[in-house]
C-alpha cells in the first residue's frame, strides 16, 4: 500500500550543512513512529532530486520536499510549490517544482499538493560538519515537521505561515 504523504530529504551529508535535509529526515522518520503515523508517510533520503522521482508522486495525497538553502531565511521557509519547467538539458539535480513538471508531463497525471521545507545553511564544504548555526535551525526546522505530521493535509499545511 502506498502510503498517503510522501517526502523528499534531499542533501549531502559529506558537505557541512547540506546534511541537514538527511538528518531531518532521521528526526522526522522518529516522529512519526512516535506519533503511530509512520505507514502515513514515506520519507526517502537522496543526494539529489532526479526524474524518476516523479514516480515516487503516483498515487499520493500530498508531497513535501525537505532541504538546505543558502539565502533562506533563518531558520527556514516554507511554501507550497507548483509544476514548473527549469530543468534545462540535464536529467540531475531537478528543483522540486521541475520533479512535479515531470510528473504530470510525462506520467499525464497531476501532482499532488506539495510543499518546500527549506531550511538555512550556511556552509556546504566537502568534509565539514554542521555548523553551529545550523544546528539551531535543524532543531527548529524538527519542531516544524512535528507539526506537519500531526495534521497531513493540503489545507492545514497550507494556512502555516511560509517563515518560522
Amino acid at each position: 500500500m502506498t502510503a498517503p504523504v510522501v517526502v523528499f530529504a534531499v542533501g549531502n551529508p559529506s558537505r557541512g550543512d547540506d546534511a541537514l535535509g538527511p538528518m531531518l529526515a532521521d528526526r522526522f522518520a522518529a516522529q512519526l513512529e512516535k506519533l503511530g503515523r509512520e505507514s502515513e508517510f514515506e520519507v526517502i533520503e537522496d543526494f539529489q532530486l532526479q526524474i524518476e522521482h516523479a514516480l515516487d508522486l503516483q498515487g499520493r495525497a500530498l508531497a513535501l520536499f525537505i532541504d538546505a538553502g543558502t539565502g533562506t531565511p533563518a531558520p527556514y521557509s516554507f511554501r507550497r510549490i507548483s509544476p514548473a519547467a527549469g530543468y534545462g538539458h540535464t536529467t540531475h539535480a531537478l528543483e522540486p517544482e521541475a520533479v512535479l513538471q515531470v510528473s504530470r508531463q510525462a506520467l499525464g497525471c497531476e501532482p499532488p499538493p506539495a510543499f518546500v521545507l527549506c531550511v538555512r545553511g550556511e556552509s556546504f564544504e566537502l568534509g565539514a560538519g554542521l555548523t553551529p548555526e545550523a544546528a539551531g535551525y535543524l532543531e527548529a526546522a524538527a519542531d516544524f515537521l512535528g507539526a506537519l505530521a500531526r495534521d497531513p493535509s493540503a489545507g492545514a499545511w497550507g494556512q502555516l505561515p511560509e517563515n518560522a
